[in-house]
């Protein structure tokens, strides 16, 4: 560990739209916000090719360029973006009190507030084909992605609530979805089980699984296997959306940071606030509802807004 510590006003940890969102307020109210990007710079949506739903694109964008505009407007503000990965934190149970953490496991920075956009992991199945053709058609976003495959045939995996909003959203606008359930039976709720039974153009494969996703460099079809017979076929898509949940990035805010059942951090009503006086949260990493960019850059400047008010109430 280092000898120096540095004090920070403002510390963003995570990027993505929630982070440079939070760092381009955060700057502009003179909060000298400095963030730490994580491993992934620019977050989930530097996975996808694609960008067309967020606003101020009419001819569209792709993730990676969106996010470097996003930087670079932080940067114009003055937010000082550096890349490393915080591992620990301690957070003070005092208003006012000073927050602890390390970076790279070796840096010890302390700030007056922290404003957390770690976002979450979607979970993927593992197969390579699956990993070589992400962004070739391989999703794990149909409200991000959907639009690409209007009037095509499309695959989505998984059985649980999201599973079955992502089926009955693209059949909205694909020509037929098939949907892979792993088990005899769906876990959504009677709700949405009744809405994918009665969706004309949902087909749905029970004892079902993804074996592989064909294509060179774009989904061509998918390999599926009957977990019971093991009898394979193929089937003739452009498209295969994973819906198999998301995975928060809350690892080292266990035991500091109040979290639901399913590890996403819990803030206060309507604000941005944790359990911790000055610790505010934006974007996926407390939202498992919405999980868009547009509406993670929202709460990313709620986060400044409230880091800034907190800061101007010790005054």
């Amino acid at each position: 560990m280092s000898d120096t510590i540095e004090r920070i006003k403002c510390l963003i940890i995570g990027s993505g739209p929630a982070g440079y969102t939070a760092a381009i307020y955060a700057s502009r109210a003179d909060l000298k916000p400095v963030m730490y990007t994580g491993m992934q710079m620019g977050g989930q949506l530097t996975t996808t090719t694609e960008v067309d739903n967020f606003p101020g694109y009419p001819n569209g964008t792709d993730g990676t360029a969106m996010m470097e505009d996003l930087k670079n407007q932080a940067e114009r503000f003055g937010t000082e973006v550096r890349f490393g990965l915080a591992t620990a934190v301690n957070f003070s149970d005092e208003v006012g009190g000073i927050h602890k953490i390390t970076i790279d496991g070796t840096k010890e920075i302390e700030a007056e507030t922290v404003i957390i956009t770690t976002g979450a992991t979607a979970k993927y199945l593992g197969l390579e084909s699956e990993e070589r053709l992400k962004g070739g058609g391989v999703s794990a976003c149909a409200t991000c992605d959907g639009f690409f495959y209007r009037k095509q045939d499309v695959i989505v995996v998984g059985a649980g609530d999201t599973a079955a909003e992502e089926a009955t959203y693209l059949a909205n606008i694909c020509n037929k979805v098939t949907m892979l359930v792993r088990k005899d039976h769906m876990r959504a709720s009677k709700a949405m089980v009744h809405r994918v039974n009665t969706t004309k153009n949902i087909e749905v494969l029970y004892n079902s699984e993804l074996d592989e996703v064909l294509g060179d460099n774009v989904v061509e079809g998918v390999r599926v296997v009957n977990n019971q017979t093991q009898n394979k076929h193929e089937i003739a898509v452009t498209g295969v959306f994973i819906a198999i949940g998301h995975t928060p990035n809350t690892d080292i805010f266990k035991g500091q940071l109040d979290m639901d059942d399913t590890g996403y951090l819990v803030t206060k009503g309507k604000s941005t606030k944790t359990n911790k006086p000055g610790v505010f949260a934006a974007g996926d990493v407390q939202d498992h509802e919405y999980r868009q960019a547009v509406t993670a850059a929202g709460t990313g400047c709620m986060a400044a807004l409230d880091a800034e008010r907190y800061l101007g109430s010790l005054e």
